[in-house]
């Protein structure tokens, strides 16, 4: 019976990557589980909807925790909100 150490050539590193392989494996078999009972649900797009909601505001509480000025780009899109939609261009 051989040893499966790290000083007998590489058999360490490849158990390592074997393992590594088994773990990706097996995070993907439960992964598509998940994502089958997902495309099964008849209210998909109310949960997208949702979950587009929920990370918006994720966003949000993790910039006011930051405290940093808002982005360059944000600036412009209130400033031309502000403007209205009357303008030349709309």
């Amino acid at each position: 019976m051989t040893s499966h150490q790290g000083g007998d050539g590489g058999g360490g590193r490849f158990l390592f990557a074997a393992g590594l392989a088994d773990l990706a494996l097996t995070t993907c078999a439960s992964a598509w589980t998940a994502a089958r009972g997902l495309l099964a649900r008849s209210d998909l797009e109310d949960l997208a909807a949702q979950g587009k909601e929920d990370l918006r505001a994720r966003g949000r509480l993790a910039l006011d925790r930051v405290g940093g000025d808002p982005a360059h780009l944000e600036i412009l899109a209130r400033h031309a909100r502000t403007r209205g939609a009357g303008g030349p261009g709309a």
